[in-house]
């Protein structure tokens, strides 16, 4: 086994999640509003994936010791050094979720509530619990905990295989179909901030992180077919999660349809 077969095996997935109909549904500020809201939950938990990948194949504690693989150290502190310290249009340095938040707020999303609600799960004792109890969709849930439990489960080419096929390797294709139907439908508002967090994705993904992450798996995956089949198994899960999350973003924007008819 190796990559190329893992991308023949998920590629049903993948294409279902590029052919979503949620990409045609963003048409108004309003939509896209609704979109940031829910996507932004994404946004966070993918930095959490990055630290538990940097934690798994770098040393991150003292006293100091070598890393067991200085080439799978590299390419994750290449990864983190650009989504968590990357610069802003004015050359400022700031998180890939910071630029998100950013972002939203430029266009005129609600930021306060996500805020509030991750800063609430990042506090927790137990985050499965907290997760449970939010008020946010049960699809979003299912995506945040599906998240949570691989790292939890601590095994890193699990951890690198929904990291790169359901995040990294994938973000590039779906950043462009939104940006598509942004600068097709949507003349009313500045959202130049969003178009460069969507584009600078694009151009990390495409030209660094995706070659680097995909990189990464193989050298975790190293020769054994057990960890082949498991990364095949959770990349497609994480493929079947990511679509809930589109499924629940498209209800949203539906809902909000619905409530301002009954207005």
């Amino acid at each position: 086994m190796n990559i190329d077969y893992i991308q023949d095996k998920i590629n049903d997935h993948r294409e279902k999640l590029l052919k979503h109909k949620l990409y045609t549904n963003i048409e108004t500020i309003k939509d896209l509003q609704v979109f940031t809201e829910n996507h932004v939950y994404a946004v966070w938990d993918f930095m959490s994936l990055l630290k538990a990948l940097q934690i798994k194949l770098t040393c991150t504690k003292t006293p100091w010791i070598p890393n067991s693989n200085s080439q799978t150290a590299y390419l994750i502190n290449e990864i983190v050094l650009a989504e968590e310290t990357d610069i802003n249009q004015a050359g400022e340095r700031k998180s890939h979720y910071e630029l998100y938040l950013d972002a939203m707020v430029d266009i005129g999303a609600q930021i306060e509530f996500p805020a509030k609600t991750i800063e609430k799960i990042a506090s927790s004792e137990n985050i499965f619990n907290c997760i449970d109890e939010l008020q946010i969709h049960e699809n979003i849930k299912e995506f945040l905990k599906f998240t949570f439990s691989v790292i939890e489960e601590g095994e890193p080419h699990k951890i690198a295989a929904i990291f790169t096929f359901g995040r990294e390797n994938l973000i590039p294709n779906m950043f462009n179909e939104i940006l598509r139907e942004f600068e097709k439908n949507i003349t009313d508002k500045d959202i130049s901030k969003l178009i460069y967090y969507f584009e600078r994705h694009i151009e990390l993904d495409e030209d660094e992180h995706g070659p680097m992450a995909l990189e990464m798996v193989s050298m975790l995956a190293e020769n054994d077919p057990k960890k082949w089949d498991e990364i095949e198994s959770i990349s497609i899960q994480a493929l079947e999660k990511r679509i809930l999350l589109w499924d629940a973003i498209n209800d949203e924007i539906k809902k909000k349809y619905v409530q301002a008819i009954d207005q």
